[in-house]
């Protein structure tokens, strides 16, 4: 007779919800955290949207990734004793926010642009092919 245990079950339960997780620079984690914490407000740009703090923009990228990040939860079946988990969503890309700089002064309009590539290899990659 084995004594060794057959693990934790893992079932496969898509709530069909559609997550998108959105990496959050420190400075906006710490504004958000605050005790004034301040309103949020999300515009349509020409090239992406914009999240706006009362300080600062940000442009909103999708970003791709080879591996997979499954959003879990814990699941009980009726029909047996065992507490297991439930993977309710897969996720292959997430949100990234990029501080945008506003060129108002001297261009005579409400341009934004990107304020730089922040040197990761994927994307100096991707433009060379």
């Amino acid at each position: 007779m084995s004594s060794q245990s057959r693990g934790t079950p893992v079932h496969h339960i898509p709530d069909g919800a559609g997550y998108r997780l959105i990496e959050l620079p420190a400075e906006l984690v710490t504004l958000l955290e605050s005790d004034t914490a301040p309103v949020l407000t999300l515009e349509s740009s020409d090239s992406s949207a914009l999240l706006k703090t009362p300080s600062k923009t940000y442009a909103l990228r999708q970003k791709n990734t080879s591996n997979a990040l499954m959003l879990l939860q814990p699941h009980s079946d009726p029909d047996t004793p065992e507490q297991g988990i439930a993977i309710v969503s897969t996720i292959h890309e997430t949100v990234e926010l990029e501080p945008v700089i506003d060129k108002t002064a001297g261009s005579g309009g409400n341009a934004t642009t990107n304020a730089g590539a922040k040197g990761k290899w994927h994307e100096r990659f991707g433009r060379s092919r």
